[in-house]
C-alpha cells in the first residue's frame, strides 16, 4: 500500500530519537555526579588541611608557652599569638636603645628556653620595635626619628639574645616606628604599651621569602 510522503514520516519510529535523547541526558548526569564528587573531595580535602593546620598552629603555642612558663608567670613578659611581648620600659628608658638592668635579666631568662624551643622545631625569631607614636625632637639621644629608633632597639635586643646563646643565624631584626600599634596612643599608658619589642618564632621558609 502506498502512503503518501508526510504520512510516511509521521509514522516513522520515535525510538531512535528517545533513546538518543536519554543518552544525552545521562551523559549530562554522570558529568554533574563527577563534579560533584570532585567538588566534595575538594571540601573535604580543604577541610582535613585546616584541620590539621589548625592542630599544628595550637600545638606550636602550646610548646612556646610551656618554654616559658617561668618568664610568664613572673609577668614580665606576654605571649599572644605566638608573639613575645616586652613592654619599652622593662628594656629600655624612654628615647634610649641602651638595655636597662632589668631588661639586660628578662632576656637572659628566656634565651635558653627559646633557644631549646627554636632547636627542636627548626625555627628562626624575629624580633620587631616599635615606638608610640610622638616624634622625637631635637635629636634626643642619637636618634632622628622613631624609624631609627625602634631599628636600634630591635637591634640590641637582637644582639642581647645572640649573646645570650642563640646563634645569629637563628635571628633577624626589623623596626616599624609607630605602626601597628596595640593601643590608641590616647593615653600615657597606652603610649607606654606600644613603646615595646616582640620576639616571634617564625618558620625558616616564611623568613627566606
Amino acid at each position: 500500500m502506498y502512503l503518501p510522503e508526510d504520512d510516511a514520516l509521521d509514522t516513522a519510529p520515535i525510538w531512535p530519537a528517545f533513546g538518543d535523547l536519554m543518552a544525552c541526558l545521562f551523559g549530562v548526569f554522570v558529568l554533574f555526579f563527577v563534579w560533584t564528587v570532585s567538588i566534595d573531595t575538594t571540601l573535604t580535602r580543604d577541610l582535613v588541611h585546616e584541620r590539621a593546620t589548625r592542630a599544628a598552629d595550637s600545638a606550636r603555642l602550646t610548646a612556646l608557652e610551656n618554654a616559658l612558663a617561668g618568664p610568664l608567670a613572673s609577668g614580665r613578659i606576654t605571649l599572644v599569638d605566638g608573639h613575645i611581648g616586652i613592654r619599652g620600659s622593662v628594656l629600655f628608658d624612654l628615647n634610649s636603645a641602651e638595655l636597662r638592668d632589668e631588661g639586660v635579666q628578662v632576656l637572659r631568662d628566656i634565651a635558653p628556653p627559646l633557644r631549646s624551643y627554636l632547636a627542636e622545631r627548626n625555627e628562626l625569631v624575629m624580633v620587631s620595635g616599635f615606638t608610640d607614636d610622638r616624634a622625637i625632637h631635637g635629636g634626643i639621644g642619637s636618634y632622628h626619628d622613631n624609624w631609627e629608633l625602634s631599628a636600634q632597639r630591635a637591634l640590641t635586643v637582637t644582639r642581647a639574645l645572640e649573646g645570650a646563646g642563640i646563634p645569629h643565624e637563628w635571628l633577624f631584626a626589623a623596626g616599624f616606628a609607630d605602626n601597628h600599634p596595640i593601643a590608641p596612643n590616647a593615653s600615657a599608658d597606652d603610649r607606654a604599651r606600644n613603646r615595646r619589642v616582640e620576639i616571634a618564632p617564625v618558620p625558616r621558609a616564611a623568613a627566606v621569602r
